[in-house]
């Protein structure tokens, strides 16, 4: 599948959870277009064992995703349902309780598959009957959306392997210095270190655009 880099994020229209314990019918990433930058992750499923952990994590660390204008978005192939469940569950019996930011529900694993992240992929048998292969589940995916819709960074994990949510923040600081300076961040860039001048014919340009 072709990068989703420099490009519009997928349309999304779906169930989901929001604050906790409401559900709505038609969540939209589009309602943040203009008004905030998107981090939209994606885990494996509800009722496991290194999720709670993932999602914990943002939970915890949410006020300093908000203080920079982004919305903390999660979503996996479970039912708004299950999501649901999952949060009224006490985080001490491996539930969710406490996770106020949206939670995206995936069941017919299209937001997985038009955002590259599905664990597999259906297949056509001699007889043609669709068969899925692999794992329906989505890889540990996540996506930071400008406030254009665009997606500038992503990074997808195998199933065993959780995310940092602490390199999160350095990319939406990256792309926030970007914004503000037009400088481009190298490797290791931390908020409050030195940050580099584009230069070279139609750099600035270019960079500006992308």
């Amino acid at each position: 599948m072709r990068s989703l880099i420099g490009r519009p994020a997928p349309v999304v229209s779906t169930p989901a959870v929001i604050n906790g314990n409401e559900i709505v019918s038609d969540f939209t990433l589009e309602q943040y277009k203009g008004r905030a930058m998107v981090v939209l992750f994606f885990y494996p499923m509800d009722f496991t064992f290194v999720c709670p952990t993932e999602l914990h994590a943002f939970q915890d660390k949410l006020d300093q995703f908000e203080e920079r204008g982004v919305q903390v978005v999660g979503c996996s192939v479970d039912s708004e349902y299950s999501h649901l469940a999952w949060l009224q569950q006490p985080k001490k019996k491996g539930g969710i309780e406490g996770v106020t930011y949206p939670i995206m529900a995936d069941f017919t694993k299209t937001i997985s598959e038009n955002f590259g992240v599905l664990a597999g992929s259906y297949l056509a048998d001699e007889d043609d009957n669709l068969i899925y292969e692999g794992k329906p589940v989505a890889y540990r995916g996540l996506f930071l959306i400008d406030r254009e819709g665009i997606v500038r960074h992503c990074v997808i994990n195998d199933l065993p392997l959780g995310r940092s949510i602490d390199e999160a923040l350095r990319m939406v600081d990256a792309l926030l210095h970007f914004e503000e300076y037009g400088e481009v961040c190298p490797a290791n860039w931390a908020k409050g270190t030195e940050a580099m001048k584009a230069t070279g014919e139609g750099v600035s340009e270019y960079l500006s655009k992308h």
